[in-house]
């Protein structure tokens, strides 16, 4: 039966918590890096655009300012925009020298601030090394260019005034620190914030894929089941019918035609039950072109028995059951009267179904003894019923009955989810 799948179709609150938006990929320079890239390509990405760009904004914005503070401030000549240049290109090497890089663009904005130059852009270089480094886990080196910058800017502001340029310069207004402060902590407040996201980011990338693996393998292990069952039921059926047509073939002509007959209708069954679990896997957000078996095929399962020599009783009525717990129970039928067929020298076995309490209880018995005998079976029955108990919550007791022959018990809730 195929497995309900359902993927999430959320708006745009999941749409942002599924990863960074395209556009913060692409700033950072992590666009391609989570891809099909291979790992040189992805180790040859340097946030060029957005370093470009940056440089420029600086420079020009350094202009404005300096023809804004102008009288007040010393003016750009060329040391002044060397230092822009090397601060904003510094910036080149954040995402893979951010400790370097911070400590650097800090350095160069100190020079920038003793040397008397106008205030301005030059700043933001520094905040984005800072967030930089941050959120590539490197806080305590952010902080600390952050701390270095802010005592240099006090040093020079209210003591080294009187002996750099420009000539006559008066102390800074302590008011103005607070603003300096608070530009700080605005800085490594968001700076956090994106290091908070980003580590959520990756968490839920993992867990997606950890869900995605333990999906696939549950996916296998189904499918493993249910070719088991399938598989082994008929060919058990055909084995033990091409025994009796080989035996009887010159002595029995027609019980051995009758023999052949059992084997084609098995395969045939076995063949399209085959079909559809291989059908799940080329389209498996379809629906099954044919219903998964049930207890409501109970009595063709008594009847291929019956070709296979095996006579069974059946004590009660097929309750309704959920899907898959309908399906459950048919697999461990047929797997039972399967293990009696091969193992089993009894010709003869019982079914009985009980409901009550909210359970179905499945009861197959025979009378043995066993016959030690290798019919071709893989030695996983046991295991996978007791699989698909444990699926739906319930469980298999097996073992030999006290007075001879074998007992295969099964417990399962009548509806889905109980006991789990």
């Amino acid at each position: 039966m195929e497995e309900e799948r359902t993927q999430g179709r959320g708006g745009p609150g999941q749409w942002w918590s599924q990863g960074p938006p395209p556009w913060l990929r692409r700033w950072e320079g992590r666009e391609g890096r989570e891809g099909g890239a291979d790992p040189e390509s992805r180790a040859a990405r340097w946030p060029w655009r957005s370093t470009v760009l940056l440089t420029a904004f600086v420079l020009v914005g350094s202009n404005f300012a300096a023809h804004a503070q102008e009288g007040e401030r010393a003016p750009l000549d060329t040391f002044a925009r060397v230092l822009l240049v090397l601060a904003s290109g510094l910036l080149l090497w954040r995402q893979r020298h951010p400790v370097g890089v911070v400590f650097g663009t800090a350095s160069a904005a100190a020079l920038y601030l003793g040397a008397g130059y106008p205030y301005g852009p030059v700043f933001l270089t520094v905040a984005v090394a800072c967030f930089s480094a941050v959120v590539a886990g490197h806080r305590r080196a952010a902080w600390t260019a952050l701390g270095l910058l802010w005592a240099v800017h006090l040093l020079v502001a209210h003591w080294l005034y009187r002996w750099l340029p420009p000539a006559g310069d008066d102390p800074a207004p302590f008011g103005q620190e607070i603003v300096v402060a608070g530009w700080a902590v605005a800085i490594v407040a968001i700076a956090e914030l994106a290091r908070i996201r980003r580590e959520q980011w990756a968490r839920e990338r993992a867990e997606r894929a950890q869900a995605a693996r333990r999906r696939a393998d549950e996916e296998r292990l189904r499918i493993a089941r249910e070719l088991h069952d399938v598989l082994a039921h008929s060919l058990s059926v055909i084995n033990v019918q091409s025994g009796v047509g080989l035996a009887l073939l010159d002595s029995d002509p027609e019980q051995a035609r009758t023999a052949l007959t059992t084997i084609k209708s098995a395969s045939k069954e076995a063949l399209g039950e085959v079909r559809q679990v291989l059908d799940s896997l080329r389209a498996p957000g379809d629906a099954p072109r044919t219903p998964a078996p049930g207890l409501d095929r109970l009595p063709e399962l008594v009847e291929q028995a019956a070709r296979a020599g095996l006579t069974v009783d059946v004590a009660g009525r097929p309750p309704r059951l959920p899907p898959h717990t309908d399906l459950a129970a048919f697999r461990i039928v047929q797997e039972a009267l399967t293990n009696v067929v091969r193992h089993s020298g009894s010709r003869h076995a019982r079914v009985r179904l009980e409901q009550g309490g909210g359970t179905l209880r499945l009861r197959i018995d025979d009378d043995g003894p066993a016959t030690g005998a290798d019919a071709g079976g893989s030695g996983n029955g046991l295991a996978g019923m007791r699989e698909r108990a444990a699926a739906l919550g319930g469980t298999i007791e097996a073992g030999p009955r006290p007075d001879g022959g074998f007992r295969v018990l099964a417990v399962l809730p009548m509806r889905a989810g109980e006991n789990r």
